[in-house]
């Protein structure tokens, strides 16, 4: 393995995340839980003002902007490096006036009306791609036929888009996508995540893997989201081992030490 991925530690303010419970909703609990994340190893905060599971129900970017204020004021104070995973440009627009160093959107930045503001930004890019397209994750079946070669051509597509509008490639990162976002079969997010290094070398761009709690891991466990710390573990270490540059996790002290453990062992055997 090579550089140790870096590690997003997930702060949802939202009442209806899927693996929470709307546990850091206020504003201070989202700060104590952010600081605390941080103290454990995460590199990145990644402030997520709207759910985007199934069941969740869309938020208006006042409400987003509303949520993230208080929370972004805090930690930005601390120098803690922030990420804001919003699809909404008027989001985007406060979070970097605001400072975020990464903005994280599920809709693959869609809308290139905001593309100036994005070329005039620094702020890294996690491209995410879903069989949805627009939106938050529903249940449709992913399409027929190879599913990294269709998350290729999305960002193939998008790439380009951006490139165009002046937005330095090295500045993307990209996410293929997990749980419902690539459909309802586990198979299919435990397929993509074995090829991660396979997406990395076609677009010569550093792979973001986000499988904490999942639902494809809950599947083959039979585990609640808040009793799939194992699973999570194990997946987060398959994506390590296939070259994913970020990780966004729930839970950062763990990841780190067993990152830590795979480094040492990686060392131990290229010496033998």
């Amino acid at each position: 393995m090579s550089a140790r991925p870096l590690i997003f530690g997930i702060v949802n303010i939202t009442p209806d995340s899927f693996s929470d419970g709307g546990r850091y909703f206020a504003a201070d609990a989202a700060i104590a839980h952010a600081r605390k994340l941080a103290s454990e190893g995460a590199d990145v905060i990644d402030l997520g003002p709207a759910s985007s599971n199934p069941d969740a129900e869309p938020v208006p970017a006042e409400e987003e902007i509303r949520r993230l204020a208080p929370v972004m004021e805090a930690l930005a104070a601390d120098a803690i490096p922030l990420s804001v995973d919003s699809f909404r440009p008027e989001t985007q627009a406060f979070a970097l006036a605001h400072g975020a160093a990464y903005l994280n959107d599920i809709r693959g930045f869609a809308d290139p009306s905001f593309y100036p503001s994005l070329a005039a930004s620094e702020a890294r890019l996690v491209l995410m791609h879903s069989i949805q397209r627009e939106g938050n994750a529903d249940r449709r079946e992913a399409p027929e036929g190879d599913i990294v070669q269709h998350i290729c051509a999305f960002f193939e597509e998008r790439i380009a888009a951006l490139e165009s509008a002046g937005i330095a490639r090295h500045r993307l990162i990209l996410d293929p996508g997990m749980g419902f976002f690539l459909g309802p079969r586990p198979e299919t997010s435990f397929e993509v995540l074995a090829r991660t290094d396979e997406i990395r070398d076609r677009f010569g761009l550093p792979v973001f893997i986000s499988v904490s709690r999942k639902s494809f891991l809950r599947a083959v466990t039979g585990r609640a989201p808040g009793e799939a710390g194992a699973a999570t573990l194990a997946a987060e270490l398959l994506a390590a081992e296939r070259g994913a540059g970020f990780i966004r996790t729930h839970d950062p002290a763990p990841l780190v030490d067993a990152l830590a453990v795979l480094a040492h062992f990686g060392t131990l055997s290229a010496s033998a």
